[in-house]
């Protein structure tokens, strides 16, 4: 194996892509975009993958990876007519956000070539999908789940793939994809290129390269090196809060904080457009950004935040790979990202340039070990504080009228106005007038809604694995082959657990890799909240958090488990 590492700031080599050995029509298609140079992973990689070689890329998200596998993808497509052979590249990602973006990059990048892309992933119309794979696509971009239940079927035939691509393969291994993607390996050509990209390389993921990828040239870019005293500053702070209450205490936090501009992620990109919704109706200047928007959109977006239009930018982690906002203020995390390398990148995104910048975190109960986690692993301290009360907010709103009129008595031009004052003087003291004065700039100001307190939430209390209680398994009088599959450490949790019924068990080949990948992939829960998975002949039963139950439930009904639709519901029996 041919190893290369470099930092990432570059080999010095300010080459274009031109200079890479790319089509000239993807050059002038990424001129149009708006590109420049290469990143350090795209000056690596695309010459190794269009000499033919597989390669293994380690490289931070936000590094510009999905170029650097499309672009040379593109040019290995045998654009012929009339012998043009079908589904010629694949592509696995762990979700289907990831999914959609990818799709529509290698889309973007490809158009001048006719290049057709289909994105496939779980929660999408099966019938959709089946409509564009008979007429034929050069490339599939999949999550395996989805691609997996396609080869079964046989409408997506791997046999004339010259190109696989495992796109954040320690995040598919993660949610237990393993298996899956064996499979789908095992049913491309042998003869096919192959490239990995993954954050990490641990055990798992060299094992699967070992056996899957030939003599691969293995690239590593690390994270770009601060410079002495540039460090980004950043105050890191958590609120504990209850899912039910977290709009509400965004609101209080953003309130109270008055940024300039923020950046709001959010898991998926139906929580970005209701989150965004319900900020607007509130009377903030919030703006979406998510995979499922045009380019055109994206732009328009990014040109209203950028001229202050807008206040605040609502986001998911891929659409806001890449963006660099000179003037960011704040970041908040609406959900306490999974992976701390995920968390770093956020927050790095503020206290640019020697400013101050402000990352806040809204954890629900069950999130809190993910925070102690991130702290363990960046060695920084994230202060947990209580939700603002409604004591607090006046106070601060109180503030921001007081900074106000400073400003307005520093800019002068108040000579008008000393009439009604005069006038007023000679019936009411002049504290009076300027205290009325206040009231009525701070009664405009305040929203009424806002005066109800917030439920406090404590954190779940830190406890031993070890000592941690554990809950045996019950057949339920359905029978003595009921067994429980629980890999993941068991914990005694302070929140509910709900326990799921899903109408598929091992006879239907349902293992507990296909249960937490549909629950991760499709809802975006994190699997270590996914707790005792029970799976008897006819049936599974699965332990997840109370307060999703619901959600988890309305969107399994919607997509297939080993390829078919299942019932899934409560346990009545928990």
């Amino acid at each position: 194996m041919t190893s290369i590492s470099n930092g990432g700031s570059g080999d010095g080599n300010s080459a274009g892509f031109a200079d890479l050995g790319i089509d000239s029509r993807i050059v002038a298609t990424l001129t149009a975009l708006g590109y420049e140079e290469p990143t350090p992973i795209q000056r690596q990689t695309i010459p190794v993958l269009l000499r033919g070689r597989d390669l293994i890329g380690q490289a931070a998200t936000g590094t510009g990876k999905t170029a650097a596998f499309a672009i040379p993808l593109l040019q290995r497509i045998d654009l012929t007519p009339g012998k043009r052979p079908n589904t010629q590249a694949l592509v696995l990602v762990p979700t289907r956000e990831l999914a959609m973006q990818v799709a529509q990059a290698v889309h973007r990048y490809g158009k001048e070539m006719g290049v057709s892309v289909l994105p496939i992933y779980g929660g999408q119309s099966i019938e959709q999908q089946l409509r564009v794979l008979r007429r034929g696509v050069d490339v599939v971009i999949a999550t395996p789940g989805r691609a997996l239940d396609h080869i079964k079927r046989r409408t997506l035939s791997l046999a004339q793939v010259k190109v696989v691509v495992l796109d954040e393969a320690d995040e598919m291994l993660d949610m237990g994809f393993a298996e899956d993607l064996e499979a789908i390996l095992d049913s491309t050509p042998s003869e096919r290129q192959t490239a990995l990209f993954s954050a990490t390389i641990p055990a798992r993921i060299a094992a699967i390269a070992q056996k899957y990828l030939t003599n691969p040239v293995r690239i590593a870019v690390e994270s770009e090196r601060m410079v002495e005293g540039t460090a980004p500053r950043v105050r890191q702070t958590a609120y504990i809060v209850a899912r039910s209450h977290k709009l509400a205490a965004l609101g209080r936090v953003l309130d109270m904080e008055a940024p300039t501009a923020a950046l709001v992620f959010c898991r998926t990109r139906t929580e970005v457009d209701q989150l965004t919704e319900s900020l607007n109706g509130r009377g903030y200047r919030a703006e979406a950004l998510h995979g499922g928007m045009s380019q055109e959109q994206r732009d328009r977006v990014m040109r209203r935040f950028r001229d202050n239009a807008a206040e605040l930018l609502i986001a998911t982690d891929v659409a806001a790979r890449g963006l660099d906002i000179e003037h960011l203020s704040h970041v908040v995390n609406y959900d306490v990202p999974s992976a701390a390398d995920a968390y770093v990148h956020r927050i790095g995104r503020t206290g640019r340039a020697g400013r101050e910048g402000v990352a806040i975190t809204l954890a629900e109960p069950r999130e809190h070990r993910l925070l102690r986690n991130i702290e363990r692993l960046t060695k920084q301290r994230i202060e947990v504080s209580t939700v603002p009360t409604a004591a607090d907010l006046r106070a601060r709103r109180l503030e921001l009228t007081q900074a106000t009129l400073r400003e307005t008595l520093l800019a002068g031009g108040l000579d008008n106005f000393r009439v009604a004052v005069k006038a007023l003087s000679s019936e009411f003291d002049i504290m009076d007038i300027a205290a009325a004065a206040i009231k009525l700039v701070h009664g405009a100001s305040s929203a009424e809604a806002d005066h109800a307190d917030i439920p406090s939430v404590s954190a779940p209390r830190e406890r031993s694995e070890r000592t941690g209680t554990e809950r045996k398994p019950r057949d339920g009088g359905r029978g003595p082959k009921s067994e429980t599959h629980s890999k993941r450490p068991r914990r005694k949790t302070e929140w509910s657990v709900a326990r799921l019924y899903v109408g598929a068990g091992r006879k239907a080949g349902v293992r507990p890799a296909d249960l937490v990948g549909a629950i991760t992939n499709e809802v975006g829960v994190d699997s270590w909240a996914i707790g005792s998975i029970e799976i008897a002949d006819r049936f599974s039963v699965v332990e997840v958090p109370e307060e999703i139950v619901d959600d988890i439930i309305e969107v399994l009904r919607s997509t297939t488990i080993k390829g078919k639709r299942v019932l899934v519901r409560r346990d009545r029996e928990a």
